[in-house]
């Protein structure tokens, strides 16, 4: 067994252009195309250092807001002093310890210990997990719609759907607009269909934009009549409502996608056997962690269902890889002439840029020791706003 005797967090920033904030909400789903500007994003990296010298890292993608920092910082200190071998009860001593929070810093923290058993082992988590596929089939997944000449209309939104067919993708998932018009989005449904709908698999997630229930079965009987591949977290009950949502499947024939905003194997559980979902969601970095988001994707094989995986990252693709019920890697959020706003951190080559699928319309998974991929420090540490270092007293 091999004692955990340092953690750091690192918080870092960079810039990405032609985005900008089309809400003024904290968050990457507020983000869209904007023509010159420059916005700047905030991540985190943590560090988990053994008393023998290996190291586990991770940086995250998507959990990186101020609150869910907080939470990762919270959660460190634990870590001192603990078997790194000793994930499952680490797991479940952290679920534990922040009860009263939603979760959001756990993951990373997990994720880290993960790529430490691997460097360790000198095996990809993929590998550690059982692994079976080197490559993800994988859809394009939009940023929201803007008003400012990027995926201003449903023309334009067809558009970048053909541009991403020939880049290789066959599957392509629409985020509408922050205004929630229903009719406008059901008209963007129809269109992107009648377009593509022959050659690509297509989702909708409005991201619970629309504004009532009334709303998402309009927009919901759009992507019957279109053939939608799966309808996600449609109207603002926050994607959290299992009773909503079940009347909502019981008048729609799209299957639901749902989960991405209720945290851990226990609620998604109820929101399954309360009939709330078609599929469900998990994420790595939300679900705490692979640990957390492996026992998802098996309580989804359990049910018989398959179970999604949200957004992108090394992480991400390796639990994909060792799960038999998920069908599609998303590449999100991307958009015509902007970037995927993920953190610029890889000095191996590693991209979940718009062209990082292949012909074939697939992603690699990394091959290399834990999480396979080798981050640029020099990077994260001269764009460094903040370090806070538990241990080594």
């Amino acid at each position: 067994m091999t004692k955990i005797t340092r953690v750091e967090i690192h918080e870092f920033g960079f810039d990405a252009k032609n985005l900008g904030n089309l809400t003024g909400a904290d968050t990457v789903g507020a983000m869209g195309f904007a023509k010159g500007a420059t916005s700047r994003f905030n991540k985190y990296a943590v560090l988990i250092e053994t008393e023998d010298g290996c190291r586990g890292e991770y940086v995250t993608h998507w959990v990186a807001s101020p609150s869910a920092c907080a939470q990762s910082k919270m959660l460190a200190p634990k870590l001192i002093g603990r078997h790194a071998e000793h994930r499952e009860g680490i797991y479940d001593d952290l679920k534990r310890e922040i009860r009263q929070f939603d979760h959001m810093g756990h993951g990373p923290l997990d994720i880290a210990l993960w790529d430490w058993a691997g460097k360790q082992l000198g095996c990809s988590i993929g590998a550690l997990l059982g692994g079976y596929r080197q490559r993800l089939p994988a859809y394009a997944s939009t940023y929201h719609g803007d008003r400012n000449g990027g995926l201003d209309s449903k023309e334009a939104f067809a558009a970048f759907a053909e541009q991403c067919y020939d880049l290789g993708y066959r599957a392509f998932k629409v985020h509408g607009w922050n205004d929630g018009n229903a009719r406008e989005e059901a008209a963007n449904v129809l269109h992107v269909a009648k377009q593509v709908g022959d050659k690509m698999t297509l989702m909708l997630d409005p991201a619970c934009e629309l504004r009532t229930f009334a709303d998402a079965l309009y927009v919901g009987r759009a992507c019957d009549d279109a053939g939608y591949f799966w309808y996600e977290d449609p109207y603002r009950d926050s994607g959290v409502s299992a009773f909503a949502h079940k009347k909502l499947r019981e008048m729609l024939k799209t299957p639901l996608l749902q989960t991405e905003h209720i945290r851990g194997l226990e609620p998604k559980a109820d929101f399954l056997i309360a009939g709330g979902t078609d599929f469900l969601r998990m994420d790595p970095e939300y679900d705490m962690g692979i640990t957390g988001g492996m026992k998802i994707a098996h309580l989804g094989e359990a049910f018989g269902i398959d179970v999604e995986v949200h957004a992108c990252g090394p992480a991400h693709r390796h639990v994909m890889a060792a799960m038999r019920n998920s069908n599609f890697y998303e590449v999100a959020l991307v958009g015509p002439d902007c970037p995927n706003a993920v953190p610029p951190v890889y000095a191996c080559g590693y991209s979940d840029m718009l062209e990082c699928v292949g012909e074939d319309g697939c992603v690699g998974v990394p091959e290399g020791p834990g999480l396979g991929v080798i981050y640029d420090w020099e990077f994260i540490e001269s764009n460094r706003t903040a370090l806070t270092v538990f241990g080594d007293d």
